[in-house]
């Protein structure tokens, strides 16, 4: 097997790939048309989020066995066209499952405790424990909405804080387990008080979280997001905790991502829903990191070496 690594990851998917016996080629700076240029040449292909693998580009991949992406989705692969033509797809979302969990844990934990505002307010000479005064996650009902491998770790994690019930929603059947009983949309809107977000991005979930979706809940309720960004419509958000209908927010991802984000800041266009976010004591933002931890960057590279391997080998 000739492998081409298009994104920096740990060693070892390289050295056990040597192991097994594959070439491996790195190119860390070509543009996508040079990578696209030579493709055909390769077995394999790693890479985290560089660029997206469309169907162009498979077509010029005419000796392409497998596609190993070091992360949780697929989304940036055109992963029906690749399984067309026979392409095995190796997605790692059993790495940095634990990671996303604690992730998740630690802003609700955050949020309920007031931790940012505080930490800031001590800081600047503010000692104010009334306005500090925190929630606790006994006796809450926490909604996961997609229970697979992250809704799953994030669930295991709740174990132990004596929350009401753990549910979860999702749009297959079957899903639940020790740690959450799936319930339809009905339920799940009428009862929870904090809800985590963990769906995959498609075209069922893009947007769907909007004024009309989140107006259908009961009670007030706390949201996390560790999944993408683009499934959480941003100015509904900000109606929403201007409101009170959602009482914070912690969000690891947003509609602005990388590029994007960091332009808003360069040629001062922050958009009036990101300023307001900002500006929030009821909100706790990070740059997509949840996944992102010293372990889960060794367990990444080795969930895809144990796919190909079982695969190929």
């Amino acid at each position: 097997m000739k492998v081409l690594h298009v994104d920096i990851n740990h060693p070892l998917i390289i050295e056990q790939f040597s192991e097994l016996g594959f070439e491996n080629h790195e190119d860390y700076t070509s543009t996508k048309e040079e990578i696209t240029a030579k493709i055909a040449e390769y077995d394999g292909l790693i890479i985290r989020s560089r660029f997206t693998i469309d169907a162009d580009f498979l077509d010029k991949a005419k000796n392409l066995k497998f596609i190993g992406r070091l992360g949780a989705g697929l989304e940036n692969i055109d992963t029906q066209y690749a399984k067309s033509l026979g392409i095995y797809l190796a997605a790692a979302p059993e790495g940095n499952r634990n990671a996303v969990g604690e992730h998740a844990l630690g802003m609700l934990l955050s949020l309920f405790n007031k931790l940012n505002k505080a930490d800031r307010e001590v800081r600047n000479g503010k000692w104010d424990r009334e306005g500090n005064r925190g929630l606790e996650l006994e006796g809450k009902v926490v909604g996961i909405i997609g229970y697979g491998n992250m809704g799953k770790a994030f669930a295991k994690k709740l174990k132990g804080f004596d929350v009401e019930e753990v549910i979860c929603y999702d749009i297959k059947g079957g899903v639940e387990d020790e740690h959450a009983r799936q319930v339809g949309i009905m339920e799940f809107q009428n009862r929870v008080d904090v809800i985590s977000l963990h769906v995959p991005q498609t075209e069922l979930t893009v947007g769907m979280f909007q004024t009309e979706f989140i107006e259908k809940f009961k009670k007030p309720f706390w949201i996390i997001n560790t999944a993408r960004g683009k499934c959480i419509d941003t100015q509904d958000l900000v109606s929403a905790l201007r409101s009170g209908k959602i009482l914070g927010a912690g969000l690891d991802v947003l509609e602005y991502e990388k590029t994007s984000f960091e332009h808003m800041f360069t040629d001062d266009k922050l958009p009036d829903a990101f300023q307001y976010l900002v500006n929030a004591d009821n909100v706790i933002l990070s740059p997509h990191v949840a996944g992102w931890t010293v372990e889960s960057k060794l367990k990444l590279a080795q969930t895809v070496v144990d796919k190909v391997r079982n695969k190929f080998c």
